[in-house]
């Protein structure tokens, strides 16, 4: 197994509603993933079918299963390509409609995600929240451990603290930040990635839709959150970062031995933590 593991970030522009379309720069953004040395690309929220939504109706005619056509596109891309893929879609389970991210790699459909946190905004005033627990997969053959969030949850500081202690390596937070966002693009995920010592990616999109201007910025982080990889706030871009996934799991930093030591993990006292989980 590799010890350091290079990931790329596939910061595009969607067209609203034009999923075979989106699909196809999707893919080709893989090919240039893999061609860089990548073995994960990830790509922002609501990839394949646009955000700015305004119905129900309208968002059950992008909406498709996972596993799904589109899972099942990419899935034979990875394949070629020895190659992991995140991407954002709307889902479809029987009545229900989603905001997912769906994980494929070069043996198929691995697992999807389901946003939690909904936000007034876009299509997820119209879909279902999520309601399965926060959790990290770890991808076959990198020994490489991820914790999947999208946009809205990374605003929230528990899910990346779970994700942490359920044995994250990195958390990755695919978004479609619009104007207005700019402080959480800025700071969010680089502060996530210090309060847990893990590397932090976040991949929002670029673009107009519907009147709606997105702003870029997407960023990979390290568990001292500083950027390895920034994208501006305009113009698709792919970023890359070679991580090293013992260094988020040692959480043990030493300044200056014996005077400036410390673990955000081992050191929290979670007796006093109560009112974090009230309503």
């Amino acid at each position: 197994m590799s010890e350091t593991i290079k990931i790329a970030a596939a910061q595009m522009s969607p067209k609203l509603g034009d999923v075979a379309g989106n699909r196809k720069d999707l893919i080709n953004w893989c090919q240039t993933a893999a061609e860089i040395g990548a073995k994960l690309v990830l790509f922002p929220e609501c990839a394949l079918t646009g955000y700015v939504i305004d119905s129900r109706d309208q968002a059950g005619t992008l909406a498709e299963t996972v596993p799904g056509p589109s899972t099942q596109a990419v899935s034979e891309v990875c394949e070629r390509l020895v190659l992991y893929v995140l991407f954002g879609l709307i889902e479809q389970d029987g009545s229900q409609l989603y905001n997912t991210a769906a994980l494929v790699g070069p043996s198929g459909f691995l697992v999807r995600y389901r946003k939690v946190h909904l936000p007034a905004m876009g299509v997820d005033r119209f879909l279902d929240a999520g309601g399965e627990p926060f959790t990290v997969v770890t991808l076959p053959d990198l020994d490489l451990k991820i914790g999947i969030q999208i946009c809205y949850d990374g605003a929230f500081p528990e899910p990346s603290r779970v994700q942490a202690l359920l044995g994250a390596d990195l958390i990755v937070l695919p978004t479609n930040w619009p104007a207005g966002a700019e402080p959480l693009a800025e700071h969010v995920m680089a502060c996530r990635a210090i309060e847990n010592v893990v590397y932090t990616a976040a991949i929002n999109r670029v673009g107009e839709e519907a009147g709606a201007t997105f702003i870029g910025r997407s960023g990979i982080y390290d568990p001292a959150g500083r950027a390895l990889a920034k994208a501006s706030a305009t113009g698709t871009v792919i970023l890359q970062a070679d991580i090293e996934p013992a260094r988020a799991r040692n959480k043990r930093i030493v300044r200056v031995p014996g005077s400036q030591e410390f673990n955000r993990i081992a050191d929290r006292r979670p007796d006093f933590y109560g009112p974090i989980t009230g309503r």
